[in-house]
């Protein structure tokens, strides 16, 4: 019987010493029978480039995470349609090709936010808010039209940062909102009415917006994409609301899952992956751990 290729795999940002993807693919390829290796990798805009021109068929791919999910567009020699339309790629799948391994772009964070939201109930929406205009907020106005929200409400910081993501909806044919990101009188009422409310902020900056929430009640569910500091400001006060929250590394897990039925072309072992996330979790959280 032929032993399994040795490939490797790594989720390259900056920073990303805190990522818990290793955690995931690793209990993934273990409970797959896998010899893989996967690793953190710090790596800048920059550095990109560089980095993709050294893969070889070694490797079976990246995870990618903030800031390269855009900057990496241009590097490949191909974007699936959903990455394309998105405009952001978190995923590298390295394929066979001529003289060097060809480079693909898929996106499966957009599969991950709708698992991620029907674990809180939210299989449909008419209404949503999402919080911040970035790569993360591209893939969420395509996973909120899958559940049938096309008009969802955008608070980002400027009008500027808006603009990435106005041409990615126009794409996608979602025609969403824009309002400023900063409190005021409007936004508790969008808060209030709407039915789901992604937050795609980095931590801490949605905490102008959880200490509004005091005294208020909701009835949407919540994801925060966020999961450092865990749980979130924001997290803790849409649950003091009444709402329901998604914790981010739920959408982290379905992502995962969907990376690891890319690169393998096995189906995810999910349940595996769940209970390593959940230990790690447990660990960082005890008294004495690494999140302590």
């Amino acid at each position: 019987m032929t032993e399994p290729q040795v490939r490797r795999a790594a989720v390259l940002g900056h920073p990303v010493a805190h990522s818990l993807s290793p955690v995931l693919h690793r209990a993934a390829y273990a409970a797959l029978g896998l010899p893989w290796q996967y690793e953190a990798r710090d790596v800048t805009p920059d550095q990109m480039a560089d980095v993709l021109a050294r893969l070889d068929l070694g490797w079976a791919g990246l995870s990618l995470t903030m800031p390269l999910k855009q900057t990496v567009l241009p590097l490949l020699d191909h974007v699936e349609p959903l990455a394309q339309v998105v405009g952001a790629v978190n995923t590298v799948l390295v394929q066979p090709g001529g003289a060097r391994p060809v480079l693909i772009g898929a996106n499966t964070d957009v599969p991950g936010i709708v698992a991620a939201l029907a674990e809180g109930g939210a299989t449909s929406a008419r209404t949503a808010v999402v919080l911040g205009a970035g790569a993360t907020a591209a893939s969420t106005l395509a996973a909120l039209a899958q559940l049938g929200c096309t008009t969802p409400e955008v608070r980002a910081r400027s009008a500027a940062r808006a603009g990435g993501l106005l041409r990615a909806a126009h794409r996608m044919g979602v025609e969403p909102r824009v309002a400023p990101l900063a409190p005021s009188e409007d936004l508790l009422p969008a808060l209030r009415g709407t039915q789901v409310v992604v937050s795609t902020l980095p931590a801490h900056a949605a905490d102008p917006i959880a200490a509004m929430l005091s005294g208020m009640t909701v009835t949407g569910v919540l994801l925060d994409c966020a999961y450092d500091p865990r749980p979130t400001a924001l997290a803790r006060a849409w649950a003091a609301a009444g709402g329901v929250v998604v914790v981010g590394e739920r959408l982290l897990l379905h992502q995962a899952a969907e990376q690891v039925r890319l690169m393998t072309g096995r189906e995810a072992p999910l349940a595996a992956m769940d209970a390593a996330l959940s230990s790690a979790l447990a660990t960082e959280s005890a008294p004495g751990g690494p999140g302590a």
